[in-house]
């Protein structure tokens, strides 16, 4: 195979966990530490999403203290440890086709590692060989490059070899400080709030999983 590891984001491109999630887990986070900020939809969630990021939403724009932060952490983390969201349709045939030939998978997230292993193994049967979530420290996270430079020397790999698929701009980020190529999962919930703004940066754009795996030729 020409791809020989899929990196992959979790949230939105591999499964819906925006809708059933992250966005009610921070509105609720938002009715307790800035109600006036609580009437935030869905796409403006999103957009912030995607620029400036997750980090900057939490810690620049809504101005979080330390203190703060770690009870939006604790009401994330009572939604992601207690639900489990469907993944996208033609995932579980991909990575079955993927994994037969040899294929890697390593996942590149903000969510954290113990939720990301939960979901594949109740979603897919299986465990991605490799995951670099948000428990690592903020430099290790997309989009700087230490996943994708990490996934490259545990696998031998050169970028030519590796695609990342994501639906927001860290991952892209990502794939280009490494010189790997990008590919756009317009599948995803949010692509109504910023697929027009993501999709004309990306080297390869995808309205469907099926399509995504077309491309690597399964």
């Amino acid at each position: 195979m020409r791809r020989r590891c899929l990196v992959l984001d979790h949230d939105d491109t591999v499964v819906k966990s925006s809708p059933a999630i992250h966005y009610p887990s921070f509105v609720e986070a938002l009715k307790i530490l800035r109600p006036e900020r609580a009437d935030m939809r869905f796409d403006e969630f999103i957009r912030f999403s995607f620029d400036p990021g997750i980090l900057p939403l939490l810690t620049e724009v809504l101005q979080l203290t330390e203190a703060e932060m770690r009870i939006e952490q604790e009401i994330w983390r009572s939604f992601t440890y207690t639900r489990t969201p469907d993944a996208y349709d033609g995932f579980a045939e991909l990575f079955a086709e993927f994994r037969a030939r040899g294929g890697k998978v390593s996942v590149v997230s903000h969510s954290e590692r113990d939720v990301i292993l939960r979901h594949y193994r109740e979603l897919f049967a299986f465990e991605p060989d490799l995951v670099f979530g948000w428990e690592l420290p903020a430099i290790k996270r997309k989009p700087h490059p230490y996943p994708l430079e990490e996934t490259m020397r545990e696998f031998g790999l050169e970028p030519e070899e590796l695609l990342v698929v994501d639906d927001l701009k860290p991952g892209l980020d990502m794939a280009n400080a490494c010189g790997v190529d990008f590919a756009y999962a317009g599948w995803s919930h949010t692509a109504a709030a910023v697929g027009d703004r993501i999709r004309p940066l990306a080297r390869h754009a995808f309205d469907s999983v099926g399509e995504l795996a077309e491309f690597l030729e399964m």
